[in-house]
């Protein structure tokens, strides 16, 4: 009988639930991977509110802890980067640096930048328009990669190497294209975009549980912002 990875990890292809497939791919870990259908409202049911009594992905547990299950995507990276001594530094201060800069994302650009969408791509299309709050949110989310940008000047990543600073950074910042933030005149944000796009096992996971290149601008965005209105239309009736 063939041995069970230690990590099972239930997902789906939302910003949070590329970071710790970013991480199992870059740290080249095995694992077992559940695709959470949300259609399905599979994050809702008993078994996995046991797990992750939010009842959002991802989720991951760790079979070689005795089942341990951790949620909250920072949560996870810290975890994995703990229990695999990858892309966190045992150096006091970068690693403090390192988990500031990963409670920026949690704290600031992912919440931000989560709104522009939700009022731009569910809220809009289902006949809420609210130009204050989409300018709110979108002028915000400009103004924290504005913080990136400063950040990443003379940098090839937010401290040090690659590291779960950046992993949970990118996705987020990465699809300003959904969340409709302009992002030109940010070089150094733009020069970090184009050395982490070139980086294949962090672009192999974002393919994963199935590509969603929609919200990076690529493909027909189109069609994909109307079928995900339509999906959370029907999910919230």
């Amino acid at each position: 009988m063939t041995d069970l990875p230690d990590i099972l990890l239930y997902t789906a292809p939302t910003m949070n639930g590329w970071k710790p497939l970013i991480f199992l791919h870059e740290a080249q870990v095995d694992y077992e991977l559940v695709a959470v259908d949300f259609s399905r409202k599979e994050q809702k049911t008993p078994a996995y509110l046991a797990l992750n009594p939010n009842g959002r992905i991802p989720t991951i547990v760790d079979r070689g802890n005795d089942d341990f299950a951790v949620f909250e995507s920072g949560a996870i990276l810290l975890y994995l980067a703990e229990k695999y001594g990858r892309f966190l530094s045992a150096d006091p201060k970068l690693r403090s640096e390192t988990i500031q800069w990963l409670m920026f994302q949690m704290g600031g650009i992912g919440p931000m930048m989560g709104q522009a969408m939700y009022f731009q791509r569910i809220a809009r299309p289902n006949g809420h328009d609210d130009p204050f709050a989409i300018r709110r949110y979108v002028d915000e989310s400009r103004r924290l990669l504005e913080v990136l940008d400063a950040r990443l000047a003379g940098r090839e990543f937010l401290v040090g190497d690659y590291s779960i600073a950046d992993m949970a950074t990118y996705p987020w910042a990465r699809s300003f294209f959904w969340a409709g933030v302009d992002v030109s005149g940010l070089d150094h944000l733009n020069a970090w975009f184009a050395r982490i796009d070139a980086r294949p096992a962090t672009q192999a996971a974002l393919k994963l549980p199935w590509p969603r290149p929609s919200v990076f601008g690529e493909g027909d965005t189109e069609a994909a912002a109307a079928a995900n209105a339509a999906n959370y239309k029907e999910q919230s009736q």
